[in-house]
């Protein structure tokens, strides 16, 4: 199997480790010195940086949260003076203020390394045409995987996201043979391409590198044999760096952890508690080659287990089980992240006051759908009609607005949504994960 950085994909745990610890004191000291959030942290925790001298030292130090991201805004996280930024994303900002990253010209270059890898792992060389559906603009995603694209030599198509009947002929015109997508979008580019009576026999397809999103074995194995290509996992967090943290290779047997550049951690949820190898908790990041946003003890609100056992490919990094579900009440629908929050604080704006309600989410085909059932209060009751669509569409445009999808709205009676211990179960997830 190849393998894009050998060095380091398949060193020796020792060797690992020691690296792993170097790096780890170097980021230390460096967010004391230039980063105003973690020296407070570490004073008011008396910690100095000298003091983390082993792995069991950084579990002293306290969590990184996305509300001190937030708290930061803009550029209070960046470790390096402005003039030494060269790229800057950022999260949509719809539940408040946005995060934002910063890459050096160091970062981009290990960024597009790290892509490179997972790519590699899946299979891509500088032979292939990958196509590219991810949004370009502030999200990390397209980026990421275009650079290590270009890294390994493969030639690019920067699609972006929708027009799907363009993207089929694109694929089929220009020869695409690795397409980058979210598994959803693969499910619905296979449902157009049979209602175009296309042979999928006839495209060049040969690689899928899906992210974004959850998905299951029951899918891979569905978009593989509706696609005729070999379907890999990757997995990314845009606040330590975007797709990169680690990817699939064509063993399928977990997705090989990059350790050289972010220490893992699987923590309860709950209590904050390090768990042993091998236990289900909240993955926890430590980055240790970002320049420009280092990021200490990061939790990502993703729920999985680590698997230290050198796999079959070679690698001898920790290999990670695919994300299902979150620690946090954050939903994926369509690679957008959404919370309860922005639908609650929409009806409230459009509803003036509260309105009970529930968040039904299915997998409608291949695409996830999110619809918001409403009970009727004795507001809307007394509206006429009319006005009770027009109330509907209201709600529609607003929640697009501040999530960024599409979502159904629908009026039932009121007390209709069940109740357990009295309260709605505010979210119910009928997709088959």
């Amino acid at each position: 199997m190849n393998i894009w950085d050998a060095t380091h994909e398949c060193m020796s745990r020792d060797e690992l480790e020691q690296l792993q610890l170097e790096r780890l004191q170097a980021t230390v000291n460096r967010v004391y010195k230039n980063v105003t959030h973690y020296r407070k942290i570490f004073n008011d925790s008396g910690i100095i940086a000298e003091d983390i001298r082993s792995f069991s030292d950084l579990t002293r130090i306290p969590f990184t949260v996305k509300d001190d991201l937030r708290v930061n805004y803009p550029y209070g996280m960046f470790a390096v003076p402005l003039r030494e930024i060269v790229r800057i994303h950022s999260s949509s900002g719809t539940t408040s203020k946005p995060i934002v990253m910063g890459y050096t010209k160091n970062d981009i270059k290990i960024w597009s390394n790290l892509a490179a890898r997972f790519m590699t792992a899946a299979g891509v060389t500088h032979d292939d045409v990958v196509q590219i559906t991810f949004r370009y603009g502030l999200f990390t995603g397209a980026f990421g995987v275009h650079y290590g694209a270009e890294a390994i030599g493969a030639s690019v198509i920067p699609m972006g996201t929708g027009n799907t009947d363009k993207q089929i002929m694109i694929m089929q015109d220009y020869k695409t043979t690795a397409l980058v997508s979210t598994s959803s979008y693969a499910m619905a580019l296979a449902d157009r391409i049979e209602q175009l009576g296309i042979d999928p026999k006839s495209l060049s397809l040969k690689i899928g590198l899906f992210g974004g999103e959850p998905w299951s074995e029951k899918m891979r194995e569905e978009i593989e044999n509706r696609l005729l290509l070999n379907a890999t996992d990757n997995y990314g967090v845009s606040e330590v760096i975007g797709p990169g943290v680690a990817g699939e290779c064509l063993c399928k047997k977990g997705m090989h952890l990059y350790e050289d550049a972010f220490i893992p951690e699987i923590i309860d949820p709950e209590t904050g508690k390090v768990l042993p190898a091998g236990s289900d908790g909240e993955l926890v990041l430590t980055t240790l080659t970002r320049e420009a946003f280092p990021m200490i003890r990061y939790r990502t609100g993703d729920i999985t287990s680590l698997d230290y056992a050198p796999c079959e490919c070679g690698r001898t990094l920790a290999r990670m089980k695919k994300i299902t579900r979150r620690s946090d009440d954050m939903l994926i629908i369509r690679g957008v992240n959404v919370f309860p929050s922005q639908i609650e604080d929409a009806l409230f704006n459009v509803a003036q006051g509260e309105t009970p309600y529930q968040l039904v989410v299915e997998r409608k085909g291949a695409m996830d759908n999110l619809e918001v059932v409403i009970e009727v209060t004795d507001r809307i009751f007394s509206l006429e009609l009319q006005k009770q669509r027009s109330f509907l569409e209201a709600i529609k445009k607003r929640i697009t607005s501040v999530t960024g999808i599409n979502v159904d709205v629908r009026l039932v009676e009121s007390k209709s949504i069940p109740r357990q211990n009295g309260k709605i179960l505010l979210v119910l997830d009928r997709r088959n994960i």
